[in-house]
C-alpha cells in the first residue's frame, strides 16, 4: 500500500521536537503537506529552528494532563518521541506516568493514530533481562498500544546519521583509538538503520489504515557486529585498519565511563547505549514495507549512511544533534532576575571593554565561541575544567557545536547550553557541567557613553549550600585570568577580524 498522499493536510502533534529525531521529523511532515503542532516545555528552544515559522508551538509537558488536553485538541496524529535518559532509579516511573497520561488524553481527544519510536529489543529475552532503559521503552510501547487509539510502534536499533549519539560514539571511538581494548558486546550482532529511513517510516506511519495497530521492526539491509561497524567506519573514513581486542571484564557501567572519556557522549547517556548492545538486536520481520514501500535505494546500506553522515559533518550541515535534547541531570532553571532569588546569594563577575570594531564584527566573535574556536582565554584551565567534569560524570568540553558559525536557543555548546540568544545583541549560556549550584555566562554587544562599540560580559553563580559558596571563593582568584582574559581576547579578535577603526 502506498501512503505517500493519504491524509495530507491532517494535523500532527510532535512531542520531543527539540530532540534529534523530532527536530528532523517536523520538516519532513511539513513537506508532505501535514499541519504540525509542536509540544515543548520550553517553547523558546524551538524558535530558531528553520521551520519554526511554519508550525504551531504550544507549551506543555507529557506528564501534565491539562496541557496535553489543550495541545491535542483538533489533532489527528500524535508522535510520541520523548524518553527519560537519566540514570536515576525513578526514570521508569516517569516514563510510565508520561505514557499513560499521553495515551489517556489521546484517546479522549479522539486521535485517529499514535506513532512511537522505541528501541529494538530481542523478542526472546524477558523484560527482566533487558536493560532498564530498553525495558522502559518496551513498556511505553505497550501502554500506547493499549490506549484504544490505533498505534504504530517502530522499533529501531542503532540509528546512523550526522549528529546521532550512536554515530558520534562510533565515530570518536574509531577515529581516536587505533588500538582498542573493548567490552564483549562489540561481538553482538546489530542491525543499524539510516536516520533518513527512520524518518521515512515515521512519516509513512501517519497514514496507515485504522485497522493497523501493532509493533514493527525497522532496520537497514546490513547485520553487523559492533566490531564490524568500527572496522567499516575506518575504511569509509579513510583511516588505517583498527586493532580491536575484546575482554569480558568491561561491564556496561565501566564501558560508559570509557566511552565518556573518549567520545563527546557523556557517561550518563553512553550507559543506556552500551546496555542496549548486550543482546543481539536484529529485526525479526519486515512487515512495515507492506504499508511504507522502500523504493529505489532504500533502506540505505550501512556504508552509504556513514558516507552521508560524514559529508554532513564535514560540510557543517548537521541540523540536529544528540545534544539537542536535554542532558540527563542538567540544570534547567532560568536565569534569576532577583539578586536574592530563592532567598540565596547570586555571585557575579562583570567585565566590559571598548572595542575598536563594528557591532557586527564583535557579534560574529561572540556567536562563534566554543567548539574549535575555544573560549579565548587560558586554554589549559578550560581543558582541566572539562576533564574534571568528565571524571565527575558530566558532559565535559567535547560536545562542541552543532554549527561552526551560528547558534540557536537550546543548542549545546561544550559544557554550556544556549539559554537565550538575541542575535546581534545578547548570548546567554547556562552551565551544564557538574557544579554545587547554577551558573550562567552572558556576552553582549552594547555602546558606551561615547557611542563606541562595547563588549559586556557577566558570569553569574547561584550557590547550593555551603559547598557552593566554597566553590565560588575557591575559583574567584582565577577569574581575572579566565574571565578577564576572555574579555580582552574577544575584543582583540573582533578588532583584528573586523579591521578596526570602526568608531565615529
Amino acid at each position: 500500500m502506498d501512503t505517500s498522499t493519504a491524509h495530507e493536510g491532517a494535523r500532527c502533534l510532535v512531542t520531543g521536537a527539540s530532540g534529534y529525531i523530532g527536530g528532523r521529523l517536523v520538516p519532513e511532515l511539513l513537506e508532505r503537506g501535514y499541519r504540525v503542532r509542536c509540544l515543548a516545555r520550553h517553547p523558546d528552544k524551538l524558535r530558531d529552528f528553520p521551520w519554526a515559522g511554519r508550525v504551531e508551538i504550544v507549551r506543555g509537558d507529557v506528564t501534565d494532563a491539562a496541557s496535553l488536553r489543550a495541545a491535542l485538541d483538533g489533532v489527528d496524529v500524535g508522535y510520541y518521541l520523548v524518553h527519560s535518559m537519566t540514570s536515576t532509579s525513578r526514570f521508569e516511573d516517569t516514563d510510565r506516568l508520561a505514557a499513560r497520561t499521553f495515551a489517556a488524553e489521546a484517546r479522549d481527544a479522539g486521535l485517529r493514530r499514535l506513532v512511537y519510536l522505541g528501541g529494538l529489543a530481542p523478542r526472546d529475552v524477558s523484560d527482566d533481562a533487558l536493560s532498564p532503559h530498553m525495558r522502559s521503552r518496551t513498556e511505553v510501547g505497550r501502554i500506547l498500544l493499549g490506549s484504544g487509539v490505533p498505534t504504530v510502534v517502530l522499533r529501531a536499533a542503532v540509528v546512523i546519521g550526522s549528529g546521532s549519539a550512536s554515530f558520534e560514539m562510533l565515530r570518536y571511538l574509531t577515529e581516536r583509538l587505533p588500538v582498542m581494548i573493548t567490552p564483549s558486546w562489540v561481538g553482538s550482532r546489530v542491525q543499524p538503520i539510516a536516520v533518513r529511513d527512520v524518518l521515512r517510516y515515521l512519516v509513512g506511519s501517519a497514514a496507515l489504515p485504522p485497522d493497523v495497530s501493532r509493533t514493527f521492526d525497522i532496520g537497514g539491509p546490513d547485520v553487523l557486529t559492533y566490531r564490524d561497524m568500527m572496522l567499516r567506519y575506518a575504511r569509509v573514513a579513510g583511516l588505517p585498519k583498527r586493532l580491536i581486542v575484546s575482554v569480558p571484564l568491561l561491564t556496561p557501567r565501566l564501558s560508559s565511563h570509557w566511552i565518556g572519556l573518549v567520545t563527546p557522549v557523556p557517561a550518563a547517556l553512553a550507559r543506556p547505549l552500551a546496555e542496549s548492545l548486550r543482546h543481539e538486536v536484529v529485526t525479526t520481520e519486515n512487515d512495515i514495507t507492506r504499508y511504507v514501500p522502500d523504493g529505489p535505494g532504500a533502506p540505505l546500506p550501512f556504508d552509504e549512511s556513514l558516507r552521508l553522515a560524514l559529508r554532513r559533518v564535514r560540510d557543517a550541515r548537521v541540523t540536529t544533534r544528540w545534544s539537542s535534547a536535554a542532558t540527563p541531570g542538567a540544570p534547567s532553571d532560568p536565569l534569576p532576575t532577583d539578586p536574592d532569588w530563592a532567598g540565596g546569594s547570586l555571585y557575579t563577575d562583570e567585565r566590559s571593554r571598548a572595542v575598536d570594531a563594528s557591532p557586527e564584527a564583535l557579534w560574529r566573535v561572540i556567536e562563534g565561541v566554543g567548539g574549535e574556536n575555544g573560549w579565548y582565554s587560558f586554554p589549559l584551565a578550560w581543558a582541566v575544567r572539562g576533564w574534571a567534569d568528565r571524571l565527575a560524570g558530566g558532559v565535559g568540553l567535547r560536545r562542541g557545536r552543532r554549527d561552526a558559525a551560528r547558534l540557536r536557543a537550546g543548542d549545546a555548546l561544550d559544557f554550556w547550553r544556549v539559554e537565550e540568544i538575541d542575535r546581534g545583541r545578547l548570548l546567554r549560556l547556562r552551565a551544564e557541567m557538574r557544579l554545587p549550584g547554577l551558573a550562567w555566562l552572558e556576552m553582549s554587544v552594547d555602546h558606551d557613553e561615547r557611542g563606541r562599540t562595547s563588549y559586556r560580559q557577566r558570569a553569574l553563580f547561584h550557590p547550593r549550600g555551603l559547598a557552593g559558596h566554597a566553590y565560588w571563593w575557591s575559583v574567584a582568584p582565577f577569574h581575572a585570568v579566565v574571565f578577564g582574559g576572555m574579555a580582552r581576547n574577544i575584543a582583540r579578535t573582533a578588532e583584528t577580524e573586523g579591521g578596526g577603526s570602526r568608531h565615529p
